[in-house]
């Protein structure tokens, strides 16, 4: 059936599509169409390489940054929240450069694809201890119930933990 709205045929469609109703000027080849849906499927058969390999790197970057003195935004929440996870036997000047080292190596793991389940297993576990700040530094994450800038830089986390349970559910169908 086609649609009077729309120049696609779509079986029992009684509303025009969305595109149609908002951009009816802006319409799309059928060719150009089927390109674009197949540029996507190349995509799809990579984008969770492509996800690990992008987290990855940033957990690379944010780890190295820690093994250098004031070089990272959040060593002074990392060291804060890791004395109050280790109620204080893990002094900052060696949580900073262990921190660092195990998001440096979550990293490489990531980027490279080797020994991807551990590292998944870490990650998660860091994930933990990250989200535990927020309720560990409520003084430092907090404004009047609103996410300061620092319980923001936690926050984001979330993307982060999304990608790496795609990547994790993508390995154990492996």
């Amino acid at each position: 059936m086609l649609h009077p709205h729309s120049s696609t045929r779509t079986p029992g469609r009684t509303r025009p599509l969305l595109r149609d109703r908002f951009l009816p000027a802006v319409r799309t080849s059928a060719p150009s169409r089927t390109t674009a849906q197949h540029a996507a499927g190349l995509y799809r058969s990579y984008s969770i390489t492509v996800m690990r390999v992008s987290v990855g790197v940033v957990f690379c970057w944010f780890g190295v940054l820690k093994l250098f003195p004031a070089a990272s935004p959040a060593e002074e929440i990392a060291a804060a929240a890791m004395t109050k996870l280790t109620g204080g036997l893990v002094p900052a000047q060696v949580s900073l450069p262990l921190l660092g080292s195990m998001e440096t190596l979550i990293g490489l793991a990531l980027v490279t694809g080797r020994l991807l389940r551990p590292a998944l297993v870490l990650f998660f576990a860091h994930m933990v201890g990250v989200f535990a700040s927020l309720a560990l530094l409520p003084e430092t994450m907090w404004h009047h119930g609103m996410p300061t800038l620092e319980g923001q830089y936690v926050l984001k986390n979330i993307v982060l933990v999304a990608a790496c349970l795609a990547v994790t559910a993508d390995e154990l169908t492996r």
